[in-house]
């Protein structure tokens, strides 16, 4: 437990400290966001804000979980780090990696669309597909796997067992989901750094519970125990995540000193499905991250609202004044700030409720 707030602390303080640098020199080099110019009016003050902040969270919340290794390896000599942990860091990184080309792109070639589409999607579909191979790899003694080749709501579905196939085709298709879905809510100051916040936090609370409810424990059996591999390792990683991004919304909070960019955003998305692969919420997820889903589905209803009443009528027609929904109610004269802390206060309901059903499966057995 302590390895755990260690690593939490760490990441916080190196994004404290580490952000506000990170303003100076990206300002200083001229790394500023680029704004769409048929995007809301509003947002062009925007424009020349420092952006790939995400790059600041990705280092604080890697040094994070090695230094929490290195504390523990010392203090109690505890292990190295393990297969799940490095997978979901790896993720992490990879497709923070994908959204710095993307954030690069915009910069130096000042277009605000940065990657192609085709590359974008090329590009996130390596890095998932490497990671699905090597987490249905690495089995412990127990002959646990990181991933799963069951779908799982809170454990796996025993009647849900795929291919080895589908099972890369599923969780690429989770990773693709949730790193959209984090990238589509990052259009208002703090919005998704807080809400990524929230999700990891529960992650933190979910993996600490699974380890002391694990199969592998003495404390962890009959039908309730999980079988997780590495769960303990895990809520390490989900500390140092929700620490590095309390450290980064100190200065992302309106009005923001530095954007996340595709960096920060896309990354976010891939922890959270690697997340939901290795501690078997795979559809848990859904609910524990249910605001970027909601904005996800609102883009999704406003073009294919569109292109049915353009093909039945000929003009096409919006649900929305704009999507991703968040900007509808900007545009219907919400302040930022009350937009922000209102779909705040939403995501914190869903992690509320999806910690309540995953704590009364366990109950109820």
């Amino acid at each position: 437990m302590i390895s755990i707030l260690f690593g939490g602390a760490v990441s916080m303080v190196l994004t404290l400290l580490g952000t506000r640098y990170a303003i100076k020199w990206l300002a200083k080099h001229g790394y500023g966001q680029e704004i769409r110019d048929d995007g809301l009016a509003s947002h062009q003050i925007k424009r020349g804000t420092p952006t790939m902040g995400g790059t600041v969270f990705i280092a604080a919340t890697i040094v994070g979980y090695f230094a929490a290794k290195l504390f523990a390896m010392i203090a109690s000599n505890g292990g190295g780090p393990t297969a799940s942990a490095v997978l979901v860091l790896f993720l992490f990184a990879g497709m923070g990696a994908v959204g710095f080309l993307d954030d690069f792109i915009k910069i130096f070639r000042q277009r605000s669309l940065g990657l192609r589409s085709k590359a974008k999607l090329a590009g996130q579909t390596l890095v998932a597909v490497v990671f699905a191979v090597l987490a249905l790899q690495f089995p412990d003694d127990r002959g646990q796997r990181p991933a799963s080749p069951f779908i799982s709501f809170i454990r796996d579905i025993g009647w849900l067992e795929l291919p080895a196939v589908l099972v890369i085709i599923w969780i690429l298709l989770l990773i693709a989901g949730m790193s959209n879905g984090v990238n589509l809510a990052d259009g208002l100051d703090g919005l998704a750094t807080g809400a990524s916040m929230m999700v990891f936090g529960a992650y933190t609370l979910i993996c600490i519970w699974q380890f002391n409810q694990s199969c592998a424990t003495e404390r962890g059996v009959g039908a309730k125990c999980y079988e997780v591999r590495d769960p303990r390792d895990l809520a390490v990683v989900a500390a140092c995540l929700t620490g590095a991004l309390f450290g980064f919304l100190w200065w992302n909070a309106s009005p923001a000193k530095i954007f996340m960019g595709d960096t920060g955003s896309l990354s976010l998305g891939g922890a959270l499905a690697g997340f939901a692969v290795m501690t078997r919420t795979e559809l848990l997820v859904l609910l524990l991250g249910g605001l970027f889903v909601v904005i996800t589905a609102s883009v999704i209803l406003q073009v294919g609202y569109f292109k049915i009443t353009k093909q039945a009528t000929g003009v096409g027609k919006r649900l929305f004044l704009i999507a991703p929904l968040h900007h509808h109610f900007e545009m219907l004269g919400w302040e930022q700030v009350n937009v922000v802390i209102r779909f705040w206060i939403i995501q914190g309901l869903c992690v509320v409720i999806g910690l309540g059903i995953f704590y009364a499966e366990w109950v109820t057995g």
